[in-house]
């Protein structure tokens, strides 16, 4: 096991980062939140949805797959039903780094990903935000970090 803040070093020292599940209507959508502020970090970022070709200034792939030159990690922003089939698609593109977004609610974390991710070789990060965490956090994200390690949505360790 790896603390929570060694494997988020880990994840945010990737330059190219997917998104999945970033919606056509945007406001406050955890996974839009995500890519904007990643992109705003200077990392280069894709989206992935397999419903429209560009959402806020973001070109959109169907597909992890489709993207040119693939990714270095991945942050899963979709329902949790959906994350174990993505996490597929990263293990058979060699892709080692995801994170399963989770907020107050559910989130998208899926046991079942995890498990297969990790038993695949793939760090995985199942809860909390890249958002939470330096260098892309911001003062709500590390408040919500607190919080949410309390309730369980934020793991100790990975």
């Amino acid at each position: 096991m790896k603390k929570i803040k060694d494997a988020a070093a880990e994840f945010l020292a990737n330059k190219r980062i997917a998104v999945t599940g970033v919606s056509r209507s945007p406001k406050d959508h955890g996974a839009n939140v995500v890519i904007k502020r990643l992109a705003d970090r200077g990392y280069e970022v894709f989206a992935v949805n397999p419903n429209a070709d560009e959402i806020d200034g973001h070109e959109c792939f169907p597909d992890l797959g489709a993207i040119p030159g693939g990714v270095d990690a991945v942050v899963i922003a979709t329902r949790p039903e959906t994350a174990e089939q993505t996490m597929r698609q990263c293990a058979d593109l060699g892709i080692d780094h995801v994170w399963m977004h989770r907020g107050p609610g559910p989130g998208s974390v899926s046991k079942e990903a995890a498990e297969f991710g990790r038993a695949h070789g793939i760090a995985v990060i199942d809860g909390g935000c890249p958002c939470m965490f330096n260098p892309t956090a911001d003062f709500g994200h590390k408040v919500m970090r607190g919080m949410l390690t309390l309730s369980g949505n934020v793991p100790r360790e990975v």
